[in-house]
């Protein structure tokens, strides 16, 4: 059956509900109209993007996600977004959302606060998500972006004292450290941002990093290393979280001596990278070791005929918020092309 006609049907159906009250009929008519062209899974940078261009396109599209934002929601200071000198992770999410909102129309349906649990392939050419509600959308064409979340410290100490001085988000929680001791750990662009914030709080903030080089932007280094409170400690192991009912300290190995070092601090910030949000199409598409989908970093199309893919979720090599915006829309046009041509 050729879209043209599928479309034409709907219309004819429709036309049909206005004299008869069946069941069977209004059963049809509600699986024929959760048939989309495309379903996007996430809602940072690059689902976003993709969402206002399949707007713009008018490809009927559900747009799932459980929040929009992305990781970077939690951020009190983004100053790499493209137009933005600085902007606050929540007022980025509510541009994004607004921009949704205003071309959104009646051809995208906005299911936020959502989950997918699993996406499987109907047939040849039709895919099906499901949500944790238990309802499904099927469409002809699947735009992962996902994203990932926080990966947590594996070393003795941190579980236990998760929530009691452990905690993965400064921006929740930093104010409850005001004026204490407190370690990050994380040589990346969200250690360091997590080390800047905190100094607005925090009495002093220690961050350790196994290696002597670092991953952030030299930028942002050196605007921590000028606080007079801040300190780095490189190249350095953290082995053990210790401390009766909160935390009370942090045992770490200095690699350069080998010895092995403890720090009193009543608060740690972990900041080790990410764990890819992709385990609902983990039997459907090709995977690295990481769980992260593999791309052609071409068009963002993954292992499966009508799936693409952008945004952490992926093995491409670099990841940012401008980076996975625009993969989303690179993703978009591909599927555009492609969905035209069945």
């Amino acid at each position: 059956m050729s879209f043209e006609l599928f479309k034409e049907l709907q219309k004819m159906l429709a036309c049909l509900l206005l004299f008869v009250n069946d069941f069977y009929v209004s059963l049809l008519y509600d699986i024929m109209f959760n048939m989309y062209d495309l379903i996007i899974i996430g809602g940072g940078p690059a689902g976003v993007a993709a969402g206002v261009y399949a707007a713009r396109k008018q490809l009927k599209t559900v747009f799932i996600t459980e929040e929009i934002g992305g990781q970077s929601i939690v951020s009190e200071g983004i100053e790499n977004w493209i137009g933005s000198p600085k902007i606050h992770g929540q007022e980025l999410a509510k541009l994004f959302l607004a921009h949704l909102d205003a071309v959104k129309s009646d051809i995208i349906t906005l299911a936020i606060h959502e989950r997918v649990v699993s996406l499987e392939q109907t047939s040849e050419k039709l895919f099906s998500a499901k949500i944790k509600t238990g309802k499904e959308f099927t469409a002809r064409a699947v735009l992962i972006v996902s994203g990932a979340g926080r990966r947590k410290l594996n070393i003795p100490g941190a579980e236990k004292f998760e929530n009691k001085g452990v905690t993965y988000c400064a921006s929740c929680d930093g104010p409850l450290f005001s004026g204490m001791d407190v370690v990050v750990i994380g040589g990346g662009n969200a250690g360091f941002e997590t080390a800047l914030q905190l100094l607005a709080y925090a009495k002093s903030v220690t961050l350790i990093h196994r290696h002597k080089d670092f991953k952030a932007d030299p930028v942002t280094v050196e605007k921590a290393r000028a606080h007079q409170n801040m300190h780095i400690i490189a190249p350095a192991e953290p082995t053990e979280i210790i401390g009766e009912q909160f935390v009370t300290g942090l045992k770490y190995s200095d690699k350069d001596t080998g010895e092995t070092k403890e720090l009193a601090v009543s608060g740690v910030f972990a900041e080790v990278g990410v764990i890819p949000n992709t385990g609902f199409a983990e039997k459907l598409v090709e995977m690295d070791t990481i769980k992260r989908i593999k791309v052609d970093p071409r068009n963002q199309r993954t292992s499966v005929e009508g799936i693409w893919a952008a945004g952490d979720c992926t093995d491409e090599l670099y990841h940012q918020n401008n980076i996975a915006a625009g993969d989303g829309v690179k993703a978009l046009e591909d599927i555009y092309l492609w969905i035209k041509k069945q």
